[in-house]
């Protein structure tokens, strides 16, 4: 029996008349993001201090890199690997289960980073023990 997919992207705002429409719509979204990490990531330097400026901990840019890989990585996700048709329960258990890891790395990545910060900027400490 065959289980008929659903044709749509970006909760439904775009919708193909077939999958291969669909797998090339993915496609093109996936590499407007990317593209745009690129740009954004080539031209940091000239972009407005906003972008410069921190906010928890991190600059504007960085949060910005990482929502929009949130994002290509829910796609993969939700379109090529069918989480779109799994049943709820199993939805929510990878979903949870990915933000969990996600809010997890960001705070290791933020005190890390701290951490890393202070050595450099205090000089390094050598304890005796």
């Amino acid at each position: 029996m065959a289980h008929e997919h659903k044709l749509e992207i970006l909760r439904g705002l775009v919708k193909f008349k077939s999958n291969i429409q669909k797998i090339w719509g993915v496609l093109i979204l996936l590499s407007i993001i990317t593209t745009v990490e690129v740009v954004l990531g080539i031209y940091k330097h000239v972009l407005p201090d906003f972008f410069s400026s921190h906010l928890v901990g991190m600059k504007v840019l960085n949060w910005i890199f990482i929502i929009l890989t949130i994002v290509k990585a829910y796609y993969i996700t939700w379109d090529f690997m069918h989480m779109r048709d799994e049943v709820s329960n199993l939805k929510k258990m990878v979903v949870w289960t990915a933000v969990f890891l996600i809010c997890y790395l960001v705070f290791i990545l933020l005190q890390e980073g701290s951490y890393i910060f202070n050595v450099y900027h205090d000089g390094y400490i050598k304890h005796d023990f």
